[in-house]
């Protein structure tokens, strides 16, 4: 597949980097980039992996053409731009795979290459992951908060057209069942749902028009909106069309909760026993933990999904961890200005695990690493080899993973009360 070229989905100052290296010799060392959170979102206490995939596939499509050179012919040099005509990434990338979750410290990815190829790469990698991990994380609290109960993703209208697409796909990663979104559902295998809104109803003369017309057209399973006018009068309407088949009602206004149990009482007295009750309306995981008690059967997230629920980035950061020293060995490297104090060395990291399977604690260690001990399972898997991606991997794997991986964190890591990191990182080092 031909895609667009990414080379310029990048910031000013990383080619200009790399022309200053060029200069001074130093263009072609061996480096290590790490991307990793210092923190996490206020209340959080884990974050979720996610936008692998679609890195892999920019990284893939990261090549300057004609068109990319001519763009930059006032941005550097002559000799630089020659060495992007050939530029090409022939390092390797690790990670930890998408879905798996984190806390701060954890080398979500590891990109090994020399300074003009791994520097290149910053902006774009920050821009996929900052933006996917946090409609992750918070789908992932959403899921968590609704249980068995399913989400649906529906936030196209509140976010940039191509964040939509994103965001859907993170958010299915995170556990929504589906989404409003149709390219979504066409680059990735997203099922789409949705049938009506408020505008379909006030098109006809009166509601019992609409539903007919509705019904009429999808069939007695499909879902009603019936808050237009009077939610009572419209759940008798709906019946009386469609029939105690109904599929389903959906609320989108007023006190959600309340609602909800006086429309399965209706239900009921109508014989619509199997009818079900979905929400909308500005919903977050709080909302949605508030419903937990009430006769819902699922949910329609949109605006705060598709902005990371009041985290709208997951604060990551790309900072060089090691370089070629004058021996050829790599030397850990890293700043430490107020605040912002980084670990020096390339890092391998593992998840400890006590004896009932629940996770106790992130390891991070500088160093070649070892091997796990019973309890422990290593994090960082190959993405890139040599320049070439050995880590696609279908979307429904990292579904499962995520799945998983938030099974198996402490209690408290789905609480949505303020509160420290689930895990605590502790930092091992070995040479």
């Amino acid at each position: 597949m031909n895609r667009p070229s990414t080379a310029l989905l990048t910031d000013h100052y990383e080619l200009t980097m790399l022309q200053a290296a060029l200069r001074g010799g130093t263009a072609g060392r061996r480096c290590v980039f790490e991307v990793f959170a210092r923190r996490l979102p206020p209340g959080r206490r884990y974050g979720v992996v996610a936008g692998t995939g679609r890195l892999l596939d920019a990284l893939e499509a990261f090549a300057f053409t004609d068109d990319e050179l001519a763009a930059l012919d006032a941005v550097v040099d002559d000799a630089t731009l020659a060495v992007l005509r050939d530029w090409r990434f022939t390092g390797s990338i690790w990670g930890y795979a998408e879905g798996e979750c984190y806390v701060p410290g954890s080398p979500l990815l590891v990109v090994e290459g020399t300074f003009a190829e791994a520097v290149l790469l910053e902006t774009l990698a920050l821009s996929v992951l900052n933006h996917d991990c946090a409609v992750a994380a918070a789908a992932s609290r959403m899921t968590a908060a609704a249980g068995a109960r399913p989400c649906i993703e529906m936030g196209s209208r509140r976010t940039h057209e191509q964040a939509a697409v994103a965001a859907a796909r993170a958010a299915y990663v995170a556990g929504f069942a589906s989404t409003s979104n149709l390219e979504a559902g066409r680059r990735y295998p997203i099922p789409t749902a949705g049938t009506a809104a408020h505008a379909f109803t006030l098109l006809h003369d009166d509601e019992e028009a609409a539903f007919a017309a509705q019904v009429a057209s999808l069939g007695a399973g499909t879902t009603l909106l019936v808050d237009t006018y009077d939610v009572e009068v419209a759940v008798r309407t709906a019946v009386r069309v469609a029939g105690p088949g109904l599929g389903a009602v959906r609320l989108d206004s007023g006190d959600l909760l309340v609602q909800a149990h006086q429309v399965r009482r209706l239900l009921d007295e109508l014989g619509a026993t199997a009818t079900r009750i979905l929400v909308t309306s500005d919903l977050d995981e709080h909302a949605i933990a508030a419903l937990a008690a009430a006769p819902v059967d699922g949910y329609g997230v949109g605006t705060s999904l598709v902005t990371g629920s009041g985290a709208p980035t997951a604060g990551l950061v790309y900072k060089m961890a090691a370089r070629e020293g004058a021996d050829g060995r790599l030397v850990g490297v890293a700043k430490n200005s107020a605040d912002k104090v980084g670990v020096a060395g390339r890092k391998w990291a593992m998840r400890r695990s006590g004896p009932d399977g629940t996770d106790v604690a992130e390891l991070v260690g500088v160093g070649p690493g070892r091997a796990p001990a019973p309890g422990e399972r290593e994090l960082l898997v190959e993405l890139v080899r040599a320049g070439e991606v050995v880590g696609r991997e279908p979307l429904d794997d990292a579904r499962e993973r995520h799945a998983k991986a938030r099974a198996a964190l402490p209690d408290q890591a789905t609480q949505l009360s303020r509160g420290e990191p689930c895990l605590p990182t502790v930092y091992e080092e070995h040479r």
